[in-house]
């Protein structure tokens, strides 16, 4: 099942890039996507292909916060029919849970675990996606924390927001949004919350419109649509980097045995393992492209007990020693670097405004 997610997730799209000077109609074709696509925001399109749309349109503008900017106007509204259901909710940590619980009326490859931690709970956030990178990843998480801040008010701030990517060179317009701690080069993606702030009850809460909220968003014929392979997916995102992707572990997180997990992704034409190994394959390359991630510390965060083990499945993976590919990407980085250098032309590209 392809991941699929409301056209919704491109609000702003068109206007952030003819605000940088970007025409983006060359780019949505590219990604087999149209602008009428774009006007229903209820349209399901395909989330590799919003991911590679906003990646080729940082590329192209020269704005390395492209999926920023598009999350940084975002409204609860944005959220569909949920948003209703998620503003009533009595506490923030409610309305996370509810987002959970509906995130795939919102994105198929959305992927959110709340995680408590003493005196702080962390929102581990990911994208399931084919190809992943920073635009898509940092557009769900701003939009999250867009709806946190409508529901605690101006003055709230996390603990933090994480991200698994490097800093880019202009931290400008993430202080402007986030206004608060940001940790880049982590291992997970999401924002660490003070305990205390997701009990706190939420001043637009009303039980009366939450109830009827939810059982209109229960009457909607896709509200029990589940996949097991997306699911399982998207439990593998999480837990991987926490070194607890066992079958036991995530059948447990999605309550169910491993037996009856094993027996869905069997009628499904699945595995644990190949969906394992898919997770670690599309994963891999976003950490061997930070070059602050050792390779013991991919190991660790792709499950293997030993470098060796990892370098011997990274090398039947790609074709290619850990190492080697490194040398590679960074040489074709390079090259790709000196070919802008030469062909950029400031006459033709507006700057991007902080």
């Amino acid at each position: 099942m392809v991941p699929l997610v409301r056209a919704a997730a491109l609000t702003n799209f068109l206007e952030v890039a003819e605000s940088l000077g970007f025409n983006p109609r060359e780019a949505l074709r590219h990604a087999g996507l149209s602008q009428s696509l774009l006007k229903d925001p209820e349209q399901r399109i395909s989330a590799d292909a919003v991911v590679a749309l906003l990646e080729e349109a940082a590329a192209g503008s020269g704005c390395d916060t492209f999926g920023l900017r598009m999350a940084e106007s975002r409204q609860l509204s944005n959220f569909g029919v949920v948003s209703l259901l998620i503003t009533h909710q009595a506490t923030l940590r409610d309305a996370l849970v509810t987002t959970i619980d509906y995130r795939h009326l919102l994105n198929d490859s959305l992927a959110m675990q709340l995680e408590d931690a003493g005196s702080l709970v962390i929102l581990r956030q990911e994208l399931v996606a084919t190809k992943l990178g920073r635009q898509g990843t940092e557009l769900a998480l701003g939009a999250v924390f867009r709806m946190c801040k409508a529901l605690m008010g101006a003055q709230w701030q996390p603990n933090s927001v994480n991200f698994v990517h490097s800093a880019p060179s202009d931290l400008r317009l993430h202080n402007r949004l986030f206004a608060c701690r940001l940790v880049f080069d982590s291992e997970f993606n999401g924002i660490v919350f003070a305990a205390k702030d997701l009990e706190a009850p939420n001043p637009h809460a009303d039980p009366a419109m939450a109830r009827y909220a939810r059982q209109f968003v229960e009457s909607l014929p896709q509200s029990h649509v589940h996949s097991v392979v997306l699911e399982v997916r998207r439990a593998i995102y999480l837990m991987l980097p926490m070194g607890r992707a066992t079958s036991e572990t995530v059948a447990l997180g999605l309550g169910m045995s491993v037996r009856s997990m094993q027996r869905q992704l069997d009628e499904a034409g699945a595995s644990f393992t190949s969906l394992l190994n898919a997770v670690r394959s599309e994963l891999a390359p976003r950490y061997m492209e930070n070059p602050k991630f050792s390779l013991n510390r991919i190991s660790d965060l792709l499950g293997y007990s030993t470098q060796g083990s990892f370098t011997r499945w990274f090398t039947a993976q790609f074709g290619l020693l850990p190492s080697r590919w490194r040398e590679r990407e960074e040489g074709m980085h390079r090259a790709d670097a000196r070919g802008s250098d030469r062909s950029f032309e400031a006459p033709t590209r507006k700057t991007a405004p902080d």
